[in-house]
């Protein structure tokens, strides 16, 4: 039947319908008119089955609503990044609930839902005590470590939830099983390194070198050095890497614990000679004198090698003995004995012939016993002489001659058991030194500040002023980089001190350093 409708393509009112698909046509040209033929399904999204597809199907006879597929999704989304992080299927049971708490059960889609998914798999993992770096997590759920961290901050204050603190021991415990670096080690090597390394990492704790420092350079530089340590080589980059840390940081923080080592190496006879560059050389005794310190009972702090608890003559000379294993190399430089004078006046001595009552036969069997026991100990340290040479990296000895790993530091400990503990060293936190150094540079600026001031307003009076100490002043500011040349004695920090001078501004207030506090109070609040 024509249509009243006219055809768009010649104007002629001959539209009829196709008898195969239905749909309106031209009958004199043959043009396809607008499809006009919909045929709405009453009933809504749950009406009878046509052939239309209705939103929020997922195929033939399932009648799934927007709801449940957006909730099927999202807990598959939890399911792939809990396989890519590895996660068990209890704790993945446990990121799902924390999911829909947080919710509401409503789940979610988007990119904000996969931050959430790896901030709550941060939060499972830190609640039970197992390391994971949210510099992993952020990576497989691509995004920064930033966002992450506020993502993880406002899960935890949403739930109310108590985080333990981060413990770098089971960190450095974590990485040395399971870094690839460390992959090809023997199992026994991994267990004294484990020891070596948790005593090293406590000690940095004791010495603040982890205070409000990020936590896995430090773990990475002590794994380099325990390495090193036990002459298994590992690269830096390599190791910086595998836990994804900054290796400029990794390296500064290596620099930091060989500078601490120096420092206690002052407390030994040669400890003058020791330096960053050669502290591996004597590295194992370094190490050895802060084990028996940290076993010794505190009794009295000006006390230096008495509260050790082992006759250090003794030690000393047995360590320089030329049949033992503690003998460096023959091609040392300087030779470590110059450092000693050993008094032999403490060793055992007979002090009369007369004292023990022996006969001549039980003389003669002594005699014969220790004479066969030193030409067996004589032929050993012989043959095994060019092997212990071989195995020295660094002139540096064998862990089986000098590692006991008896010390309470190799066990994991609590923080004020660390403190209380004493390794040769003791020192305070590096920004609490920085501030000092800080605090001694801005006085020397405010008395330099005094004297422009002086010299400007009373140049006849100018030499009336104490003069600077430009020594002193040079020294305080040693830690900075130095312009190559210098057209001007004063910077930015010398005319904000005269300005508020000026403004008579105490001088207690400007040696604290708060420069745009004291500017708004005194100069801009006119």
């Amino acid at each position: 039947m024509e249509n009243s409708r006219s055809c768009k393509n010649c104007q002629k009112r001959t539209i009829g319908s196709d008898d195969t698909t239905g749909n309106p046509v031209c009958l004199s040209c043959g043009f396809l008119q607008d499809y006009d033929n919909y045929d709405a399904q009453i009933g809504g999204i749950s009406g009878p089955t046509g052939t239309q597809v209705r939103t929020g199907t997922a195929g033939t006879g399932t009648v799934y609503n927007y709801k449940e597929t957006k909730i099927y999704n999202a807990q598959k989304e939890i399911e792939d990044l809990m396989y890519q992080l590895g996660f068990s299927s209890s704790k993945s049971s446990e990121v799902k609930d924390m999911v829909m708490k947080v919710t509401n059960g409503e789940y979610g889609q988007g990119r904000w839902f996969t931050v959430l998914i790896g901030a709550c798999a941060c939060i499972v993992m830190r609640i039970d005590g197992k390391p994971l770096a949210i510099v992993t997590v952020a990576n497989i759920v691509c995004c920064d470590i930033y966002e992450l961290g506020r993502m993880v901050y406002r899960v935890v204050d949403f739930l109310d939830l108590k985080l333990p603190e981060f413990d770098i021991v089971d960190s450095f415990e974590h990485y040395i099983r399971n870094a690839p670096s460390f992959s090809e080690v023997s199992e026994d090597l991994i267990g004294r390194m484990l020891k070596q390394g948790v005593f090293l990492v406590q000690c940095l704790v004791k010495w603040y070198v982890t205070t409000g420092r990020r936590p896995l350079p430090v773990v990475a530089a002590v794994l380099v050095f325990v390495a090193q340590l036990n002459q298994v080589d590992v690269v830096i980059e390599d190791v910086a890497n595998e836990l994804q840390v900054a290796v400029v940081t990794c390296r500064l923080r290596y620099k930091e614990l060989l500078e601490r080592l120096v420092k206690v190496a002052r407390g030994l006879p040669w400890g003058e000679d020791v330096t960053v560059k050669n502290i591996m050389k004597h590295a194992t005794f370094v190490i050895q004198y802060m084990e028996l310190k940290s076993m010794s009972k505190k009794r009295n702090k000006n006390k230096n090698f008495e509260d050790v608890g082992f006759d250090l003559d003794y030690l000393i000379d047995d360590c320089l003995s030329n049949g033992n294993d503690y003998a460096l190399d023959a091609d040392d430089s300087v030779n470590d004995s110059q450092y000693f004078q050993i008094d032999h006046s403490t060793r055992l001595s007979i002090e009369g012939p007369n004292r023990f009552q022996i006969s001549q036969e039980c003389l003669a069997m002594i005699y014969s016993k220790m004479k066969n026991e030193m030409y067996v100990q004589e032929s050993t340290n012989s043959r095994d002489n060019s092997i212990r040479k071989r195995k020295r990296r660094y002139g540096m000895l064998s862990y089986t001659d000098w590692w006991k790993g008896e010390s309470e530091m190799s066990k994991k400990l609590l923080v004020k058991q660390i403190v209380e503990k004493d390794v040769g060293l003791s020192v305070m936190p590096p920004s609490f030194d920085s501030g000092c150094l800080a605090y001694e540079r801005r006085k020397e600026k405010i008395k330099a500040a005094k004297y422009r001031i002086h010299k400007t307003m009373y140049p006849s009076d100018a030499s009336s002023i104490d003069t600077i100490d430009v020594g002193s002043l040079e020294h305080v500011n040693a830690g900075k980089r130095r312009r190559k040349k210098m057209k001007f004695d004063v910077d930015w920090e010398d005319f904000i001190i005269e300005t508020l001078l000026l403004h008579q501004v105490e001088e207690v207030e400007i040696e604290k350093g708060y420069y745009k506090t004291l500017m708004d109070l005194h100069v801009f609040n006119y």
